[in-house]
């Protein structure tokens, strides 16, 4: 009889803490989109703050209805230019290595100056066109 008592308090002990924690990232949510929005001024990102701490449950619920649908497209936005901005940097971080052309041809002005001999030639050659 004990441990399904324990059983059960475990359980609601889990329960309890999936909810605060869901809450918490909904408050975090909620913050950074107070800070992300550049439509409201100080003074009312200010307010909400305020109301935010005193009455937490009670405006994130008004925050979520009043101002969902913003929230959402500052969201979406955010997302589409962090993409952009990853799909920016492979393409530039993709473009930017050498063909294997290059780097032949880089060998032989090596092996032309005489840095290097025909076999290292022959070796950095082959490593090229296997690259490519």
């Amino acid at each position: 009889m004990d441990f399904w008592s324990n059983f059960w308090s475990i359980i609601w002990w889990f329960l309890w803490a999936f909810v605060f924690i869901a809450y918490l990232m909904m408050l975090f949510s909620i913050i950074g989109d107070l800070f992300r929005d550049t439509k409201l001024n100080g003074w009312w990102k200010a307010v909400w703050i305020i109301f935010l701490i005193f009455v937490p449950f009670l405006t994130a619920l008004v925050y979520l209805i009043a101002r969902g649908n913003g929230m959402a497209e500052r969201s979406q936005r955010e997302a589409r230019q962090m993409q952009a901005a990853t799909d920016d940097y492979i393409r530039q971080t993709a473009g930017s290595a050498p063909s294997a052309s290059d780097e032949i041809a880089k060998a032989k002005g090596l092996l032309d100056s005489g840095a290097i001999t025909q076999a290292e030639f022959d070796g950095l050659k082959a490593k090229a066109l296997q690259g490519a």
